[in-house]
């Protein structure tokens, strides 16, 4: 079968490479790019970042599988692929360890940011030993949106630093309170109060109708002016423009940002003058991570090739 990888070929620590090794049976290519020109004799397409949309899949022939090499389908048009007869699957992050993954980037960005690195790189330039003085994380409040398999993570990693942890879950938030061991775990309609109380917001939550630009002007003037906002899910959950003003007037201290409303994003956006830790949408791209979504994509590739239904399918 033929397999495109819509990314470069080096994208994420080689992902196209390490996929050849395991499937060397199958026909395995990389765009180029971020990006898919054509899908004639395509058997399976993995998107990456790509938006998938219906007049795309109608240049298919042969097309059975869109396999996402991560969690995210919100750039797939999926009632289009089911129309079409187009199976989608994702690898879930917490049984690839990238959920493990993405929640250390967390952890990383929250140290980062209450220890100022931007300044600590200054006072090294400029010879000043034993400044800027940072924050512990203990005695901080930590408040997660989204208690999925990231959120988890986040909360496992984060009880020995001795934060404050609370949450928000859309369904059954009492029951996610006892059973995570939280101190306050509100539903959708409880952020304002998870925004008014947290030191860091991290957001650990899937982009729907419901969710997108969730983090806007409104949101951000209910945080607390010395708070860090931490994006680890998906851009489009946060107003640009709204963040973009709150960071110059001081409404928030800071943002650490893993992906952003295009990507790649643009290196002269006004916003990265600011105090942001930004990485390139690599928070689930390590040795750990991408060995688990290699398996994962790779035995949906050989479920296809043999006439079995995909694991973990989003349009069954």
């Amino acid at each position: 079968m033929k397999i495109l990888f819509a990314a470069p070929e080096n994208a994420w620590g080689g992902f196209i490479g390490l996929l050849r090794a395991e499937i060397p049976e199958h026909q395995c290519e990389a765009t180029g790019g971020f990006k898919v020109d054509n899908l004639k004799g395509v058997d399976v397409l993995i998107p990456t970042m790509c938006r998938i949309s219906d007049d795309m899949l109608a240049q298919s022939d042969k097309l059975q599988l869109i396999q996402q090499c991560g969690s995210g389908l919100e750039g797939v048009d999926i009632d289009a692929a089911r129309k079409r007869n187009i199976m989608v699957a994702n690898v879930p992050t917490d049984i690839s360890g990238n959920a493990d993954s993405v929640a250390e980037l967390g952890i990383y960005f929250m140290i980062g940011l209450s220890r100022n690195v931007h300044q600590l790189a200054k006072s090294l330039r400029e010879q000043r030993m034993g400044e800027p003085m940072g924050r512990a994380l203990s005695g901080q409040t930590i408040g997660i949106v989204g208690l999925g398999g990231i959120g988890r993570a986040l909360i496992k990693r984060l009880k020995p630093f001795g934060v404050r942890l609370i949450g928000i879950k859309r369904y059954d938030p009492e029951k996610a309170k006892n059973e995570l061991g939280l101190e306050w775990v509100g539903g959708s309609g409880d952020l304002k109060e998870l925004l008014t109380r947290s030191d860091h917001v991290v957001l650990a939550l899937p982009v729907t109708a419901e969710s997108k630009n969730i983090i806007d002007a409104e949101a951000l003037s209910a945080m607390k002016k010395d708070a860090f906002l931490i994006n680890l899910s998906r851009g489009g959950l946060v107003d640009h423009d709204a963040l973009r003003d709150a960071l110059a007037s001081g409404k928030i201290a800071g943002a650490g940002l893993d992906v952003f409303w295009e990507e790649p994003p643009d290196p002269n956006d006004l916003i990265f003058k600011y105090n942001i830790m930004a990485t390139p949408h690599i928070a689930g791209s390590t040795d750990v991570s991408m060995r688990g979504i290699v398996k994962g994509v790779a035995e949906n590739i050989r479920r296809v090739a043999t006439g079995c239904l995909p694991l973990y399918l989003s349009n069954g």
